[in-house]
């Protein structure tokens, strides 16, 4: 079982930075990719970033959606056990509740909303103008 924690949300105006933390319980979570997903008010929730687990030839490697490229940067600390989520150049339309996810998977496959075998319970950004 792995549960996890969101931290970090919380108001920032647009330009602006925020970094979201998701603090995993137990042993296992190099295993796991991680990723962000987001959902805005009235919206589907939708896939932000992953990174693979580590190790091996893919570790590490990260995803994006086309709307974050350039902004966002997720990375992981497994000492930690501790994946971040650094937004810059934050825009209102980045406002909405951030949700970490984990899966013994790929973070590709992570991406595509596939291997997810546990969320957090997020945790709130709002963007203001």
């Amino acid at each position: 079982q792995v549960q996890l924690v969101e931290s970090g949300g919380g108001l920032v105006q647009a330009g602006g930075s925020l970094r979201l933390s998701c603090a995993a319980s137990g042993r296992t979570f190099s295993n796991y990719a991680m990723g962000w997903f987001r959902q805005a008010p009235g919206k589907e929730r939708e896939f932000v970033t992953a990174i693979s687990r580590s190790g091996g030839r893919s570790g590490g490697i990260t995803y994006y959606a086309d709307s974050v490229k350039g902004r966002f940067t997720i990375s992981r600390d497994n000492a930690k056990n501790t994946v971040y989520l650094q937004m810059n150049s934050l825009k209102p339309e980045d406002t909405a509740v951030y949700y970490c996810a984990a899966g013994p998977t790929t973070g590709q496959e992570l991406s595509q909303y596939r291997g997810i075998d546990y969320w957090g319970k997020g945790t709130l950004v709002t963007v203001s103008s």
